[in-house]
């Protein structure tokens, strides 16, 4: 068992997991579209994000990755058969080559196993393949049958486009269709035979199987595990009996060590420790060394989604506050982390205001952990200009600031970017 109980230690352990996470290099996978593939390859899977406040999260993640990086560079990757959307821990894209791996979930879905409907209707499903296999892709918008299967296009028909948006969305989640292409959100499907790249692996996976792969595909892109980690939102006991069973295993064989992090990893008292696994000598490994770059991620960059996680290793309590109501938020309704030279030091809540092509920056709060405020405010100027860029506005403002002291020298720098 190795412990994380002094500063140097932990800064190795938090080294270890952005490195992995590819935010310690400015082109970690490349550049542009090779880079976009192979960041998601990489990383296993990028969330897609309904909320549009700033740039959606899936396109968030990759900019802050890959430079070069385009919006449009997502769908393109769709169509060409590089990524797939299917559901991760939430809906997301995936990397085709993990297609196979997505077949379990479906699978249960099939066999019965409710994921957003209950009972659904076996009729009106058989008649939207029909019509797709007739007619090719469609949009949930272009829907026009009802329960009975029958053309409702010469009639008003919007009271049964509710039943048959399900009725597509179940077909989606059983695997009978996939997504072949988007405009925005707007998602067109077709058979999943139509969409699938001939080379691609559909042979069903065990469970040992499964498990290796989400044990190899978070080592490779966390750099440390546990078992929430591994199984995360996955509600799934024999899994879980067998990732169990499999860190076992590779322990004992040496092929993984045990990490305790002890209090807050600095030193402190504080109660409770927390335990990751990490490769053999992985804290052993040359080190980056760190820039002056800092990064504003999005609330579900990668690295950030699992906020126990975060707060174990950054000590970085962190919550998106959107779904909580407004008299109660702390920070703002889309707060956006900030990291700098190894640490989480702060979060942004901004709004793109689209139609005048304006960033507001609303609040900016910096943790309280004596940093270097000349070189923190010359980088935080600089990562707003790309960001600024990012979002296609051409103008920013800043409201409150924390610390107060800060405020008017950002202020001043932030006009001259005008």
């Amino acid at each position: 068992m190795i412990e994380i109980k002094k500063p140097q230690d932990l800064a190795r352990l938090r080294h270890l997991a952005l490195a992995s996470q590819g935010l310690l290099q400015a082109q970690a996978f490349g550049r542009g579209l090779a880079g976009a593939a192979k960041a998601i390859a990489h990383l296993g899977y990028v969330q897609i994000d309904t909320i549009s406040v700033v740039e959606r999260a899936h396109h968030h993640v990759l900019h802050s990755r890959v430079p070069g990086f385009k919006p449009e560079m997502m769908n393109k990757m769709l169509v060409e058969g590089d990524t797939f959307e299917y559901w991760s821990h939430a809906a997301a894209f995936l990397p085709m080559e993990d297609f196979r791996f997505s077949l379990p979930y479906k699978n249960a879905i099939k066999g019965g196993q409710t994921h957003w409907y209950k009972n659904p209707d076996q009729k009106l499903m058989k008649a939207l393949l029909a019509r797709i296999k007739i007619d090719g892709p469609l949009r949930s918008r272009d829907l026009d049958v009802n329960s009975k299967g029958e053309d409702k296009t010469k009639r008003s028909g919007w009271w049964d486009l509710k039943p048959a948006k399900k009725a597509l969305e179940q077909l989606y989640m059983q695997g009978d269709l996939m997504v072949c292409d988007r405009a925005g959100f707007q998602k067109r499907y077709d058979l999943t035979e139509r969409v699938l790249p001939d080379h691609v692996n559909t042979k069903m996976p065990n469970v040992e199987e499964f498990a290796e792969h989400l044990l190899e595909q978070q080592l490779r892109c966390h750099g440390l595990v546990n078992i929430k980690g591994l199984t995360y939102l996955r509600r799934n006991g024999e899994l879980r009996k067998t990732m169990k069973a499999l860190l076992s295993k590779k322990i004992m064989q040496g092929e993984l060590e045990q990490v305790q992090v002890l209090g807050d990893g600095r030193g402190a008292s504080v109660k409770g420790t927390s335990e990751y696994l990490i490769e053999a000598g992985a804290l052993e490994r040359r080190q980056l060394r760190l820039n002056n770059r800092m990064m504003i991620l999005s609330p579900f960059d990668n690295v950030a989604i699992q906020r126990e996680r975060l707060k174990d290793l950054f000590q970085y309590n962190y919550q998106i506050e959107c779904y909580v109501p407004e008299a109660k938020r702390q920070y703002g309704y889309f707060s956006l982390p900030l990291l700098f030279r190894g640490e989480f030091i702060g979060r942004m809540d901004c709004k793109a205001h689209r139609k005048t092509r304006h960033l507001e920056i609303k609040a900016l709060y910096f943790e309280e952990n004596g940093f270097d405020e000349g070189l923190v405010m010359a980088a935080f100027v600089e990562a707003v200009e790309g960001f600024r860029i990012f979002q296609e506005c051409d103008s920013v403002s800043l409201g409150r600031v924390e610390p107060k002291n800060l405020a008017e020298g950002l202020q001043a720098a932030l006009n001259n970017l005008d």
